[in-house]
C-alpha cells in the first residue's frame, strides 16, 4: 500500500532524526564529487555507455545531489527505461516506504518505468549482495558436496565448517590455521552453551540471528547464552557481532546493521581471494601443468586447482598424443566461442597454463561444479593430490568467474564480454551471463547519440568523425540466438538499425536476414522476419525521435512511415522542382487540405532554411531535417531491394 502524503512526511522527519542521531545510516547521502555529477548527467541523457563505466569505476548510485536528486530519479523522470533497469539491476534503492522510494515512483515519466520500479524486487534492489550472503549461509547446513575440511566438536553436536571462511573473518583462526594448516578438527570448551556457538558461527556465516536464543529444549538460560557469547566473540575477535543481536527489534536497523556485516564479510573474502587465489596462481608451461602437485594440507586451504590455458598455440609431440595422463588433462570444460575449434584440432594447445588454487565451497555456486563434485566424477573422489579441473577459456576470464563467485563483483571490458556470456551459460551462472549481456549492450553501444543522426555531414564542411564499431554485431546476435538472450537481440537490432547505412550493402547482412528468417522451420507466407521486425521497429524509432523534436511527426503515418506524397513533395522542394501538376489520367484522388497544407508548410521550412546537407544516395538538401526524410525512405527502399533479392516476404 502506497503511504498518504503525511504519513510521508512523517516517516520522512522520524528517518532524519535517526540519521542526525547515528543511529540510522542515510541510504542516500549527499554527494557533491565531479564523478556523481558526471554519473547525475550520464542519467539525464540516458548515456548507457557512460552509466556503465562509472558505475563499475565505483561512483555511489545511491547518493544525491544538493536538490535530493538520486540517479534512479533523475533516470526515471526523464523517461529512460533501459538506464532506469542497468541501475536496478546495479543495486539502486527503490524501497517503496521511504520517502525517495515513492518519490521516484510518482515522477516516473510513464507507466513503463514506474511498473518496473513496482514490481522489482525488493532484495535485488537494495542488497544486490543478497544471493552471495545466502550462499555463505548455506555452507553451514550443507552436506553435498562435501567441501568442509574443518570439524569444530561439542560434547553435544559437531559442525563441518571451512578453514579459508574461518581465517577470512576471524583474526582468531586466521593466525591459528596459519601456524597449523592441516588442522582438521578442533575441540571447543564445555562451559560455553552450544547456544552461544550457534550465534557466533551463524554470525560469520551471514545467517539472521534469532530473537530467541533458548528454546524451550535448552538446558541453558538466555543470560548464559550472552555471557558465552561475549566470551566467544571477544576471543575470536569478532567486535561487531553485539551491534547486530541488539538491533533485532527494529527492522530497518536490523537490515542495515545486516547489509553492513555482509559489506565487511566480502572485503574480507576479497581481500583473502586476492591475497590467496590470485596471488598464489601459478603459470606454467602447458606440456607441464599435469606436473603440478599440490598436497591437501596446503596454507591457502585450497582443495581443487583450476586451469585456463593463455592464447598462443605449440605443436604437440606425439609421445604426448600417447600418453593417457597427459590426455586426460586435455579433457576440460568446453567454454566459449573458440572452444569447439579446439575440440576438432587437437594438434594445437596453448603455450601457457594458468593455475589456480580454488576452494570448492565458492566454486558450487555453480550447478556445473555443484554436480561435478557430488556425481561419480573423477573431480569428486579422492586422491593423493589436488585435482586440476581444466576450463578451455582465457585466464583473464576464469579470473572475472572467479572474482564473481567469491566476491559477486563483475568488472569485465567489452573486448572479453562474448567470452564471459559463453563461459557462463555454460556454467549456469545466469547472474554473471546477465552482468555479460549487460557490459555488452551498454559499453558495446558505442558513443553513438540517439538524437544526432550519423548521416548529417553537411556539403563542404568536415568529414565526421564516426566511431570505431566497438563490437562485431554479427557475432551479438549469433551469441543472442545460440544462448537465447533477450537483451542482446534487442541490443543488436537496435544498434544496426542506428547505423543501418553501413550495414544493408553487406553481404554479411544478408545472409543474417536469411538466417533469421530460417529460424522459423515450418515458414507460412503470413510469417515474418523477427530481426528485420526489430531492425525496421528501431529504424522508425531512430527517425521519429528527431522528427517529433521539430514537429514534423505529421509526416508519418500510423505505421511510422514517411508518407509518400509527402516524402514525394520533400524530395522535389530539394531539387527545386513544384510538384503541383494533376495526374494526367483519371480523377484526382480525394486529400485532406489541412493536411496537405501542414505538410507543404513544413516542406517549405525544411527547404529554404539555407543549409545544404547531402543524403544516402548523394543528393543535395536544404537542411538535415529533409535529410531525414529522405534518408528513412532510402533505407526502407533498401531493405525491399535486399528481401527481392533473397527471395524473401517479409
Amino acid at each position: 500500500m502506497v503511504l498518504r502524503k503525511d504519513e510521508l512526511e512523517a516517516k520522512l522527519k522520524d528517518d532524519l532524526e535517526l540519521v542526525r542521531s547515528g543511529v540510522l545510516r542515510d541510504d542516500n547521502p549527499l554527494d557533491t564529487s565531479k564523478e556523481f555529477n558526471e554519473l547525475l548527467e550520464a542519467c539525464r541523457r540516458g548515456d548507457l555507455k557512460r552509466t556503465q563505466e562509472l558505475v563499475s569505476a565505483g561512483v555511489n548510485i545511491n547518493g544525491k545531489d544538493r536538490f535530493d536528486y538520486t540517479p534512479l530519479i533523475v533516470a526515471s523522470l526523464c523517461g529512460h527505461y533501459e538506464l532506469v533497469e542497468l541501475l536496478l539491476e546495479s543495486g539502486a534503492l527503490a524501497e517503496r516506504d521511504t520517502f525517495q522510494g515513492e518519490r521516484c515512483i510518482y515522477n516516473a515519466l510513464n507507466d513503463k518505468i514506474r511498473n518496473l520500479l513496482l514490481k522489482y524486487d525488493y532484495s535485488k534492489s537494495t542488497d544486490p549482495l543478497q544471493p552471495w550472503a545466502a550462499h555463505i549461509t548455506t555452507l553451514l547446513s550443507r552436506d553435498v558436496p562435501k567441501a568442509s575440511d574443518i570439524t569444530l566438536i561439542t560434547p553435544s553436536k559437531s559442525f563441518e565448517l571451512h578453514k579459508f571462511l574461518l581465517s577470512a573473518r576471524t583474526p582468531y583462526f586466521q593466525r591459528k590455521l596459519t601456524e597449523a594448516p592441516e588442522t582438521e578438527t578442533w575441540k571447543l570448551p564445555h562451559s560455553i552453551p552450544i547456544e552461544s556457538f550457534q550465534v557466533v558461527l551463524r554470525h560469520l556465516y551471514l545467517g539472521d540471528i534469532p530473537r530467541d536464543l533458548v528454546d524451550t529444549r535448552s538446558t541453558s538460560t538466555e543470560e548464559e547464552v550472552l555471557t558465552g557469547v561475549d566470551k566467544i566473540s571477544k576471543h575470536l575477535e569478532v567486535d561487531k557481532l553485539w551491534e547486530v543481536i541488539l538491533s533485532g527489534g527494529d527492522r530497518r536497523l536490523a537490515r542495515q546493521r545486516h547489509q553492513d556485516e555482509v559489506n565487511r564479510a566480502q572485503e574480507q573474502i576479497e581481500g583473502f581471494f586476492k591475497a590467496k587465489v590470485l596471488g598464489h596462481k601459478m603459470v606454467v608451461d602447458s606440456k607441464k601443468a599435469h606436473e603440478v602437485k599440490w598436497p591437501h594440507g596446503n596454507s591457502i586451504f585450497a582443495d581443487c586447482l583450476l586451469r585456463a590455458d593463455e592464447g598462443g598455440d605449440e605443436e604437440e609431440d606425439d609421445d604426448e598424443k600417447d600418453d593417457p595422463e597427459k590426455q586426460e588433462e586435455t579433457n576440460g570444460i568446453p567454454i566459449g566461442p573458440g572452444a569447439g575449434s579446439l575440440k576438432r584440432d587437437n594438434s594445437r594447445k596453448a603455450k601457457k597454463a594458468v593455475l589456480y588454487p580454488a576452494h570448492k565451497a565458492m566454486l558450487i555456486r555453480s550447478p556445473y561444479f555443484e554436480t561435478m563434485f557430488s556425481g561419480p566424477f573423477r573431480e569428486a573422489q579422492a586422491s593423493e593430490h589436488l585435482h586440476i579441473i581444466k576450463v578451455d577459456c582465457l585466464p583473464e576470464v576464469l579470473e572475472i568467474i572467479l572474482t564473481f563467485l567469491y566476491t559477486e563483483k563483475v568488472e569485465c571490458p567489452l573486448e572479453l564480454g562474448l567470452d564471459l556470456l559463453y563461459a557462463s551459460d555454460m556454467l549456469f551462472l545466469d547472474k554473471l551471463k546477465n552482468k555479460a549481456a549487460v557490459v555488452i549492450s551498454t559499453l558495446g553501444s558505442g558513443n553513438n547519440n540517439v538524437l544526432v543522426d550519423r548521416t548529417h555531414a553537411p556539403e563542404g564542411g568536415n568529414v565526421l568523425e564516426f566511431e570505431v564499431e566497438p563490437i562485431n554485431v554479427y557475432d551479438v546476435i549469433h551469441a543472442a540466438w545460440d544462448l537465447r538472450v533477450q537483451r542482446l537481440e534487442e541490443f543488436s537490432a537496435r544498434y544496426i538499425a542506428y547505423r543501418l547505412e553501413d550495414y544493408i550493402d553487406e553481404e554479411e547482412f544478408m545472409e543474417l536476414i536469411q538466417e533469421s528468417a530460417a529460424r522459423l522451420k515450418t515458414r507460412e507466407e503470413t510469417d515474418t522476419i523477427e530481426l528485420l521486425d526489430d531492425i525496421r521497429y528501431y529504424l522508425s524509432e531512430r527517425f521519429r525521435l528527431r522528427f517529433e523534436d521539430a514537429g514534423l511527426d505529421e509526416m508519418m503515418d500510423e505505421n511510422g512511415e514517411v508518407d509518400a506524397a509527402t516524402a514525394e513533395l520533400i524530395a522535389s522542394h530539394a531539387e527545386g522542382v513544384a510538384t503541383q501538376n494533376e495526374p494526367e489520367n483519371g480523377t484526382p484522388e480525394k486529400r485532406n487540405d489541412n493536411a496537405v497544407s501542414a505538410k507543404v508548410d513544413v516542406a517549405e521550412v525544411l527547404t529554404t532554411s539555407g543549409g545544404v546537407v547531402r543524403t544516402l544516395d548523394g543528393e543535395l538538401v536544404e537542411d538535415e531535417f529533409a535529410s531525414d526524410a529522405i534518408n528513412y525512405q532510402l533505407l526502407l527502399q533498401k531493405i525491399d531491394t535486399m528481401l527481392e533479392k533473397l527471395k524473401l516476404d517479409a
